[in-house]
């Protein structure tokens, strides 16, 4: 009977509008639902692959200095959960540029060790990283600032440091003359704003013999505060900090908003969903006299609260799988539409992100919780409907039709 209802052709025209918009709203709103987190979850994954694949899980630092850093490096490997080890020396200052200031931030790398922590040397030119090491004061520049400033390979650069030294004529900043050696191409923040050095480069422009830290990588980001605290046990004189300090927020904000997109959109769809009542509730008083007949032939109010409410999971489950196949061809081809519609515009929509394109990830625990919940709030918006047939008064339905 259900079915029956659900795919009769009413004669009531505003009727049938009401059950065509009903399942075209649920659709939609489904398909908006599946497209938004979609797309969160493609900024939750790029900034975990890419933005936390190239910047350190954690970095160790010595409260004494480091007396033999390889041979920490040795005993960080064998700290459980430990994948690699590299050192590092960081600092930040300024890139002069045709009398242009841009603030960056240097990193100092040994490129023997680099890839065992680091995603960089994907990004970068074969043997690039090696001439690094052999080329006094070379450096690699993100792609964006190589552009920003408007130089390339063999071009010199000035970099000068934060610190200030006094001689005998007064105050002296820490300049040196940088050779581009090549860029790199991330698709994050980085790209506009790190360069990298050798390790030897980077301690001499800081005046310094020792290292900064140690960037240690594990298999589970999220598992880096174990890691860490797990070092500083084995050794009190070593502490770290982790990638949150850095990105933390950034990633809890992804998440936060994930959620608060999803709190919302569901109300889209249960607006979506108050369609079924109206077209359940039109439902019944268009068919008044079949209640009536059904009800004087022995069904009992439960069997028509059943029937109905059946019949209003039917409209459900058509609008959520049409949202549901809807929400997915315009999730896999959004990134395509996304680059057409900039390259024909000149948009530089995500020019504020860590990211130039716009990314999607589909979750299919997302789309169980999407089906689950939509399903629910169908069912709920049937009760009413529902109970309005079973109460019905079949000597008056069959009155009106006499």
């Amino acid at each position: 009977m259900a079915l029956r209802l659900f795919g009769a052709n009413s004669s009531n025209r505003l009727m049938s509008f009401v059950g065509l918009l009903s399942v075209g709203g649920l659709a939609m709103a489904v398909a908006i639902l599946v497209t938004v987190l979609s797309v969160v979850n493609g900024f939750e994954r790029e900034l975990r692959e890419r933005v936390l694949a190239v910047l350190p899980h954690g970095t160790v630092y010595s409260r004494t200095g480091f007396e033999d850093w390889r041979v920490t490096r040795s005993e960080l490997l064998r700290q459980p959960g430990v994948l690699g080890v590299a050192p590092v020396v960081e600092g930040q200052g300024l890139l002069v540029v045709n009398g242009e200031l841009t603030g960056i931030a240097f990193r100092g790398i040994d490129p023997e060790f680099e890839s065992t922590v680091s995603i960089l040397p994907e990004f970068v030119e074969d043997g690039l990283l090696a001439q690094l090491a052999s080329t006094r004061y070379g450096t690699i520049l993100g792609a964006e600032l190589a552009r920003q400033v408007g130089v390339s390979r063999g071009d010199q650069i000035s970099l000068v440091l934060p610190d200030v030294g006094f001689s005998l004529t007064g105050p002296v900043v820490t300049t040196r003359r940088l050779t581009v050696l090549g860029t790199f191409e991330v698709g994050a923040d980085i790209d506009k704003t790190h360069i990298y050095l050798s390790i030897s480069d980077a301690q001499k422009l800081k005046r310094q013999s020792d290292i900064d830290g140690l960037v240690v990588r594990i298999p589970d980001l999220f598992d880096i505060h174990r890691v860490l605290h797990g070092i500083s046990l084995a050794d009190p004189s070593l502490y770290g900090i982790s990638w949150m300090r850095q990105n933390g927020s950034l990633y809890n904000a992804i998440g936060t908003q994930k959620a608060t997109l999803f709190l919302l959109l569901l109300v889209l769809v249960a607006v979506a969903v108050f369609n079924v009542v109206s077209n359940l509730v039109m439902t019944v008083d268009d068919n008044r006299s079949e209640i009536a007949i059904l009800r004087t032939m022995g069904a009992s109010p439960g069997d028509l609260r059943w029937i109905f409410i059946l019949h209003g999971l039917m409209v459900g489950v058509v609008g959520l799988l049409i949202g549901l196949l809807l929400g997915l061809a315009l999730t896999l081809s959004l990134g395509n539409i996304y680059a057409v519609l900039t390259q024909w515009f000149q948009l530089t929509l995500m020019q504020e992100y860590f990211i130039r394109y716009l990314p999607t990830e589909i979750l299919i625990e997302d789309l169980a919780i999407i089906s689950a919940v939509s399903l629910v709030i169908s069912f709920l918006a049937t009760i009413y409907p529902a109970s309005r047939a079973a109460v019905a008064n079949p000597v008056e339905a069959l009155q009106y039709e006499v």
